[in-house]
This record gives C-alpha cells, structure tokens and sequence, in this order.
C-alpha cells in the first residue's frame, strides 16, 4: 500500500488520532492548565472534531493548541500530507509545489511550509563529537544579501554580499548543524564552535585562517588545503560536510531559488533535519515525518512573527 493511501492522509478524525497518539502519548493534556485526569472528549454532532474539555479549568481545547497548527483552518490531513512531503523530499519541494498538490492558495502553502520548518528545527543542546569523535566544520556562501553590496565592486563578484553559514558534521552520528552567521571572521565562528563541539572531540576543516588556533579549544584540528589542490589525507578530508553542502546548494538553488536572510535559518533547519535523519541511518519517508511531528508543541509561527 502507497504511503500516500494511509487513511491519515485522508481521514480528518483519523488525522487528529494520529497526531494525538504522538503529542499525548499518554493521554489527552489540557495545554492551558496541565491536567490530565479530569479530562474528556467533546461529542455531539455540532462539535468540532478532536474537541477536548478540561474540567480543571473549564476550557475546550484540541491538540492543535500551543502548537504550529493553532489558529490554523487548514485541514489536518492536509497538514499530514504538507509535512510528509517535505520530510520526503530530499532536496525540498517548493510552495508552489504544494500549493498544486495539496488544493491550499499559494500563501497558505508558503506559510504552512514555514511553520513545518519550525517544527524542524532542533532542540538538541548536545555537543558535537561527545566521546572523542569527528567533527567536520566549513562555511558556505549563497544567495544575495540585497542589503549589501561592496564598495567599488560589482554584484555578482566575490562573497561580501552573499549569504554566510556556518555548518557542523558530527561523523559518527550523522547529525548536521548550521547556522547563519554574519561574518567568516574568527571572532564570529570560534565561539560558536565552542558552544556546540565537545571539547574531546577533533575538529577537521579546511586551511582558512580563521580556524587555525582550534587545537586550543579542542583535542586535536587538522586540516585540509584545497589551494594546493588536496581534498583529503587519510582520515582527514572535509568530503561529508561538502557532501552536506551539495545537498543544500541543489535545494536552494534548484527548488527554492530564492531565499531572503530573516528566513534563511528556517531552510537550513529543514536541510539539517532532513539530513540528520536520512535513509542512511535507517530512518524512512514516515519514521522521518513522524520525528517532524514530535517537534510540533510550543512553535507557534504568526504572520507578525515569521521575519523574526
């Protein structure tokens, strides 16, 4: 049976168990108060589906509550169907696109892919390369910052003008982490690889300068150089960050093509997540959309908020 087929896709109170069973596991919890005993399903043929009441404080609620569907009047199958497909995308799949497939306006689609790209993003504080392991670090340039342009300098020519990230590749676990920064200067990254690396770990990166005191900070660096035409020595290349990149590089530029910085942290979120949880590491289409879904609770994203 096509994944497609399954009756949550499909089925509206079918799509509220569903999310339910995920987001109270152990049974229904009132959102405003806490309480979990004194609480009941709604029936009645005018009540609304997935309806609640709290006998604690007296307030209906569903599970959409405190989470990126509140306030949505978006179907909840169709957001099922919105967010599987971008968890089965591997390279992103544009409003657009789901604006055709699913039957929502072209702004409710843009919107609903950014509160899923919300839900994406990672909550994890562990460091990277806990134990002793490897940790791949370079920076990237994309896009076009349309609030700078060099002096003296055409658009189109160098990087002062491009968007800047950051990323992290934790070898051994597969997990990706990037962030979008304002400068490649060593003041700005280093300390930010000294949040999110673990101090055991080693550190392999490219021979930019901004990188070469890290032996300070963590058990070992090494390095690659590109310049002199090197890409990798032994078991010190930056082949899975790059690898990472390339992802990254073909979706922003192939699906989404253009991406303004105030929301950029989102798409990196969305290229992190899907790569983090990638067919490699024997997480499928599903499993990977039901990891989405855990993230769901307290990321609500309102139009007044998005640009923030």
């Amino acid at each position: 049976m096509s994944i497609l087929s399954r009756k949550e896709f499909h089925n509206e109170e079918a799509a509220y168990e569903y999310v339910e069973a995920r987001v109270w596991p152990h049974g229904a919890t009132c959102p405003k108060c806490g309480e979990t005993e004194r609480v009941s399903k709604m029936g009645g043929k005018s009540t609304r589906i997935g309806a609640y009441k709290c006998y604690k404080c007296r307030k209906p609620f569903t599970v959409k509550v405190g989470t990126i569907f509140e306030s949505s009047h978006v179907k909840m199958h169709v957001w099922l169907q919105a967010i599987y497909l971008m968890c089965a995308s591997k390279k992103g799949i544009s409003s657009n696109q789901l604006h055709r497939i699913l039957g929502v306006t072209l702004k409710t689609a843009w919107f609903m892919s950014h509160r899923i790209r919300e839900a994406m993003r990672s909550g994890d504080l562990a460091p990277m390369g806990g134990g002793g392991g490897v940790v791949e670090v370079d920076e990237t340039f994309i896009g076009n910052d349309r609030t700078k342009k060099p002096h003296g300098v055409k658009k189109g020519r160098g990087y002062a003008h491009k968007h800047k990230v950051l990323g992290l590749v934790d070898r051994a676990t597969g997990r990706a982490k990037s962030f979008v920064v304002d400068d490649v200067k060593a003041k700005t990254l280093v300390p930010i690889l000294r949040e999110n690396i673990a101090k055991e770990a080693s550190v392999m990166t490219d021979e930019a300068s901004q990188y070469f005191n890290l032996s300070n900070d963590f058990a070992s660096h090494d390095f690659v150089r590109h310049q002199q035409g090197e890409y990798g020595r032994g078991e010190i290349p930056t082949n899975t960050i790059e690898g990472f990149y390339s992802i990254f590089k073909r979706g922003m530029k192939g699906v989404y093509q253009h991406c303004s910085k105030e929301h950029l942290h989102r798409y990196m979120a969305e290229f992190d997540f899907r790569y983090s949880n990638r067919v490699a590491k024997e997480v499928d289409d599903k499993l990977r959309a039901d990891i989405a879904l855990l993230g769901i609770v307290g990321k609500r994203l309102t139009y007044e908020t998005i640009g923030k």
